[in-house]
């Protein structure tokens, strides 16, 4: 594998991983909605705020989500950064299945004629 896959694939791993717990899902469906405040998320998930802070490291290193300080409060928003790496996954694997779809259609296709 390229060395270009292989980093895209170890992007799309920590996407997946961060996206593979429930608390992870449920602040991104939150921050899809607009800004979310750290409290606000740890009001609404009832977690500490400690919690928010390691599951918001998590969604921040593979790029699902970024804050800023906004005076006294840190706002967290999606990053869509993450997201395009998700979605080449996707399209990688799709034209992947796509080509192996077809090719298995054509080997039926033929055993068809032939009989």
């Amino acid at each position: 594998m390229h060395q270009v896959q292989a980093t895209q694939a170890d992007a799309a791993d920590q996407v997946f991983a961060a996206l593979g717990d429930a608390t992870r899902r449920a602040i991104v469906r939150l921050v899809a909605q607009g800004p979310q405040s750290v409290s606000s998320l740890a009001a609404a998930l009832d977690v500490t705020l400690t919690a928010i802070s390691q599951h918001l490291r998590v969604l921040q290193t593979c790029g699902l989500l970024q804050t800023r300080k906004v005076g006294r409060v840190r706002m967290c928003e999606l990053d869509g950064q993450g997201l395009d790496v998700l979605a080449h996954w996707v399209e990688l694997n799709r034209r992947m299945w796509e080509q192996r779809f077809d090719a298995l259609d054509a080997i039926l296709h033929e055993e068809a004629e032939g009989k």
